[in-house]
């Protein structure tokens, strides 16, 4: 349905991808993974023929199939429509689809009087729902879906698990959502930079996530044992060979001029060894994996009182400007704990997340780092990464940022960028390197994974379930709440209820 042959594609000096061939069936569910700046987003607007700023040779042909497309973000003439406007061309169209409407408003949790709100009064996980809805009505023979899963609620991120599995047609998508990945994909296709994003590597498999990520560790694991041992007798026939030339050396110098024969017969063993030095010297040696997940970073010197009042929350009514949004929010929160708070798209989960860092951004006896949903919020008073991240300039400081950011993968040329070049995922690294310089020991945090690849975000985790602070969060993502949260809350019309958390 769907084929490509020896694709490139090149930003500037920069390759995303090279030598790339594709042929995509029915049921064929094409998961698109890789680091943040890597181009999964760039490389479903090249196929789609709308990338402008890309140079792309090869054949795509997509045989007259119409393709449905899910961008990452709407532009804004969309985003001023009433939903009704940005559904339908005309009322002809309306009434064409009402029943496939109203079967897919049920599916979707959406009721029908969304029809009339102008799309910018949404929630983001509301504004997702709605593009989905468009492709459901539009028929569409092949989807592409770039990063489906933003700003779901949990409900709806089952459904698409769902819709997604069982659909016939072809889908090819780009996720973070490991969960959603473990469940859906039965084709991966990891972009990589490599030799420090001076090249480019991609791998194409016919497989599930998780049967790829098991199998990439183990050959990681097995190329990593093979290059070191490979290296150690490399370095010992080495360090023989070197001794023994300077015994023969030795020899040389220290010989009789009236032992002509004996002279000769070390020349003729010195250049047999050099011949040996040689040929050692033109082994290949299997290298070390050139593999980008490996980031690393950690907090230090964090640490709260288990007692320690954080907030004690009391909220009659929770309004977004004149919408009530939700009644009788109470909330208390002692000591470190790890609060996650959860619901369904448009209950003010990321309003009341908002309010809890007004309250505590002026507290002194406690350090709060705050990573929002929308990060423009904080970074558009900042131009660099540096001037975010240092913003006092201090040398020993600004040398500590450039080796958490060269620990988080930043390149030098990333380190000196301007912060609206940053992809939404390198962005989301910087925050967490910002609340680790910072010495946080409160953190509020809005979807913190969610733009983060699925191969560092367990990097990620692990570092958040052992920091010894507070966390007060609002999450879809399910192996975030399973592995980080210990107090899980539901947000609904009615206020917040605490819930089991049985990691599931």
């Amino acid at each position: 349905m769907f084929e490509v042959k020896k694709l490139n594609i090149k930003i500037n000096d920069r390759y995303i991808i090279k030598d790339f061939s594709l042929t995509l069936n029915s049921k064929d569910k094409l998961a698109i993974i890789g680091e943040e700046g890597n181009g999964k987003s760039t490389l479903l607007k090249s196929l789609l023929g709308i990338c402008e700023y890309a140079e792309i040779t090869g054949s795509i042909n997509s045989k007259n199939y119409r393709i449905g497309y899910l961008k990452q973000s709407m532009t804004e003439e969309d985003i001023n429509k009433k939903v009704y406007d940005f559904l339908f061309k005309d009322e002809t169209d309306y009434y064409e689809k009402i029943n496939k409407l109203y079967k897919n408003l049920d599916t979707i949790n959406l009721n029908d009087d969304i029809l009339n709100q102008t799309i910018a009064t949404l929630s983001g996980g509301e504004k997702v729902k709605i593009n989905i809805l468009k492709l459901l009505l539009d028929e569409y023979d092949i989807l592409f879906l770039d990063e489906p899963t933003n700003d779901l609620d949990i409900e709806t991120l089952t459904w698409l698990e769902n819709f997604i599995k069982n659909e016939n047609k072809p889908i090819i998508y780009v996720s973070h959502d490991e969960t959603l990945l473990s469940k859906t994909a039965n084709m991966i296709l990891h972009l990589e930079q490599i030799k420090k994003k001076t090249d480019c590597r991609h791998t194409l498999l016919k497989i599930d996530y998780d049967t790829y990520v098991e199998k990439r560790i183990k050959k990681i694991e097995k190329q990593s044992q093979v290059a070191k041992n490979e290296k150690t007798k490399f370095n010992k026939q080495q360090e023989k060979l070197k001794k023994v030339m300077q015994k023969v050396e030795y020899h040389q110098n220290t010989i009789s001029r009236k032992d002509p024969h004996g002279a000769r017969l070390l020349k003729k063993k010195m250049h047999s060894l050099k011949s040996v030095e040689s040929k050692l010297n033109n082994v290949k040696l299997t290298e070390m994996p050139d593999v980008e997940e490996n980031i690393n970073f950690f907090f230090e010197k964090v640490e709260i009182p288990k007692t320690k009042q954080i907030i004690d929350l009391d909220i009659p009514v929770l309004k977004s400007e004149d919408k009530v949004l939700a009644q009788n929010i109470k909330l208390n929160i002692i000591g470190n704990t790890h609060t996650c708070i959860i619901g369904k798209n448009g209950t003010g989960k990321s309003t009341l997340i908002k309010i809890i860092y007004e309250q505590l951004k002026t507290r002194p006896d406690i350090k709060l780092g705050y990573m929002p949903q929308t990060y423009e919020d904080i970074l558009n008073n900042y131009k660099n990464v540096l001037d975010f991240i240092c913003p006092n300039s201090d040398k020993d400081q600004i040398t500590k940022a450039r080796m958490y950011l060269g620990n988080m993968k930043f390149t030098r040329e990333e380190m000196n960028s301007e912060i609206k070049n940053l992809s939404n995922g390198t962005k989301a690294k910087l925050f967490l390197i910002k609340l680790v310089l910072d010495e946080c020991n409160v953190l509020i945090l809005d979807e913190p994974t969610r733009n983060v690849s699925p191969l560092s975000n367990p990097v990620i985790r692990k570092v958040l379930r052992e920091y010894n602070g507070t966390i007060i969060s609002v999450s879809h993502d399910r192996k975030y709440i399973e592995e980080v949260i210990d107090t899980l809350y539901i947000l609904t019309k009615e206020g917040l209820t605490m819930v089991n958390n049985d990691k599931n």
